[in-house]
């Protein structure tokens, strides 16, 4: 395994998702990640026409961070916008918005996630929401495409969505939408539930696998659980895994500095392992 850059999801204060180590100024968000020692952070952003990304973009630079990849679930979340929602005109309205995600993920060359906003399926078949969304998302990969954008799906767990809870759910999908800047977020905290066998997941999405959350058990920052991430990082040296590891926990324990701290530290010393191989 090549050293793996390691990355922590922040976002504006008025974000509507609860699981984010630091909410609130996103200049404030960088420079204490860059303290703590990330190579990189992710962006949660709603609505990116209200976030001054050439002041982001100024910031990054002078503290040399990365920005590895911007999350759209804000939107879903405070707004109700989604790629499969009944509704038509929402529907157009979500693929606007993701569109300017993408704009917004171009001056950093990052990946956009497609994670809450894709939508429920509300009583629907799977081929009739599956079908949707692979339209749509052929769409947004095009529009990426020479904007350097590349898109990753990432699977939730059933108590939070029911549609593509598993990584061989989305990887069927991924197939369907058969774009090269399209591929699959895998998450700790949603495989613990919905994955049978964690590491052979892992193996099966191998080719598809374009970046990777970590949270522990209880969703509290790596190393405050029972997630086995020795295991799970053996898997991804393994498969050749060169992505980000990018860490999505809640503040806890004690606020958002000693998670964030907690957590680099875990996944530091699990990635050392593999490292000197």
């Amino acid at each position: 395994m090549s050293c793996l850059k390691i990355a922590l999801v922040i976002s504006t204060s008025d974000a509507a998702f609860d699981s984010l180590a630091f909410k609130g100024d996103l200049v404030k968000g960088l420079q204490m990640a860059k303290r703590i020692g990330y190579d990189a952070v992710e962006i949660a952003v709603r609505d990116p026409k209200k976030v001054d990304v050439d002041e982001i973009e100024l910031i990054a630079k002078d503290l040399q961070m990365d920005v590895a990849a911007v999350g759209t679930g804000q939107a879903f979340l405070a707004e109700g916008l989604n790629l499969i929602d009944p509704d038509e005109n929402i529907q157009k309205r979500t693929i606007e918005r993701l569109k300017d995600h993408i704009d917004f993920a171009s001056h950093f060359s990052s990946k956009v996630i497609i994670g809450f906003i894709r939508g429920n399926r509300k009583h629907r078949s799977v081929q009739e929401v599956s079908n949707l969304f692979v339209e749509h998302m052929r769409c947004l990969a095009d529009y990426a495409l020479p904007r350097k954008v590349t898109l990753v799906i990432e699977p939730l767990n059933r108590y939070e969505i029911d549609f593509l809870n598993t990584l061989g759910q989305t990887f069927e999908v991924v197939q369907m939408i058969d774009r090269t800047n399209v591929g699959i977020l895998a998450d700790t905290f949603h495989m613990n539930i919905e994955e049978a066998r964690i590491e052979e997941s892992l193996r099966f999405v191998a080719s598809k696998l374009f970046h990777f959350h970590v949270a522990d058990s209880n969703r509290w920052a790596p190393g405050t659980g029972h997630y086995d991430f020795e295991s799970t990082f053996e898997a991804l040296h393994k498969i050749g895994y060169e992505g980000y590891i990018s860490v999505e926990c809640l503040p806890m324990p004690n606020g958002p500095q000693e998670a964030a701290k907690i957590a680099y530290t875990t996944v530091k010393s699990f990635l050392q392992i593999f490292e000197r191989d």
